[in-house]
């Protein structure tokens, strides 16, 4: 079960994908699978260390998505525990970043790149048109 996780992509997901396209069509630049800070093992999908914003693209079923996340019925103790225990390890880390200060934004793989995008642009304080360096 070990391997199965390590060989798990965490990284460069589709939806991932999706929305750093997106935001480098409207000419915003980030940096990609960076932790913020010391304080948490936690990596951000998409980040500004300058303007402490960090972006979590979860995953439905690896973070218990309440709308479409499902239980395996095979080994279904065992699992529930894992996701509940990713889930509260997501909102550990929201604590730690929020109490020092940076912006955290967490989206699901199910929602609108582009609606994703228009909140990362309106965090930065970019419009659509922008096309000027986020940092």
């Amino acid at each position: 079960m070990r391997d199965r996780f390590r060989r798990q992509g965490r990284r460069d997901t589709v939806p991932e994908l999706a929305v750093r396209r997106r935001l480098h069509a409207r000419g915003v630049r980030y940096r990609v699978d960076v932790r913020p800070c010391r304080e948490t093992r936690a990596r951000g999908d998409i980040v500004w260390k300058g303007r402490k914003l960090v972006v979590f693209v979860d995953g439905c079923f690896w973070h218990a998505c309440p709308t479409c996340g499902h239980q395996p019925t095979a080994n279904g103790g065992w699992w529930a525990e894992k996701l509940a225990a990713n889930a509260a390890r997501d909102r550990r880390t929201d604590t730690v970043l929020t109490g020092l200060g940076w912006r955290v934004l967490r989206f699901w793989e199910h929602e609108d790149p582009d609606a994703v995008v228009d909140r990362i642009c309106t965090e930065l304080g970019r419009d659509r048109a922008s096309t000027a360096d986020a940092g």
